[in-house]
């Protein structure tokens, strides 16, 4: 359990929704996340108008978030020691 902040961020696609890496970066410093990796890119159906970071489903080790931003959204995992509730607050804190 790594208890010291500063997660490291992992950038492995040339693409990301615009303003979601900036959030990501802030969300390395709380305690307990250790690596973030934004994912797979995808089309959605529906519209939202701003960024949108939503805790979908736990992982090993972590959990997996979706990204929305327009009609597009992004995976995100991250693997933390934090809980659910816990991680939440933190992005919510992160998207301020």
């Amino acid at each position: 359990m790594n208890n010291s902040p500063g997660g490291r961020l992992v950038l492995t696609h040339s693409t990301h929704i615009p303003g979601l890496i900036a959030v990501l970066e802030r969300l390395t410093k709380y305690n307990g996340i250790q690596t973030i990796t934004p994912a797979v890119i995808g089309r959605a159906k529906g519209h939202s108008p701003r960024l949108q970071l939503k805790v979908s489903v736990p992982i090993l080790g972590g959990f997996k978030i979706i990204a929305r931003q327009g009609k597009t959204f992004q995976e995100v995992f991250i693997i933390t020691s934090c809980p659910k509730d816990e991680l939440e607050a933190a992005i919510f804190q992160a998207m301020k």
